[in-house]
């Protein structure tokens, strides 16, 4: 099993920055993915960003060249940097890691973009 506590959320202006993190229960280096979603209200879930074992990322084509997903192992943490945020980024954002056919969520974190 893996508890994911995602930090970091918080209220920003459009163009600002926020830096979201996930510290995981276990070493996160050999979980097969890591991954960063996102849901606003009346909406569905949808993946944010990716970032497997062997550090092969992908993100939604809304977010490219604008939110960077990282990882330190030695601190079992996952990270989003968020630059250039816009409105529409607005929503709770989740930690998510995939390990063995098994989907493991953090409680969220909520990312309000002011216009």
């Amino acid at each position: 099993q893996v508890q994911l506590v995602e930090s970091g959320g918080g209220l920003v202006q459009a163009g600002g920055s926020l830096r979201l993190s996930c510290v995981a229960s276990r070493s996160i280096s050999t979980i097969d993915q890591m991954a960063w979603y996102r849901q606003a209200p009346g909406n569905q879930r949808e993946m944010v960003a990716t970032m497997t074992a062997a550090r092969n990322t992908n993100y939604r084509d809304s977010v490219k060249s604008r939110f960077t997903i990282s990882r330190d192992d030695a601190k079992n943490t996952l990270f989003l940097q968020m630059n250039s945020l816009k409105p529409e980024d607005t929503a709770v954002y989740y930690c998510h890691a995939l390990q063995a056919f098994f989907n493991y969520w953090g409680q969220g974190t909520q990312v309000t973009v002011s216009s």
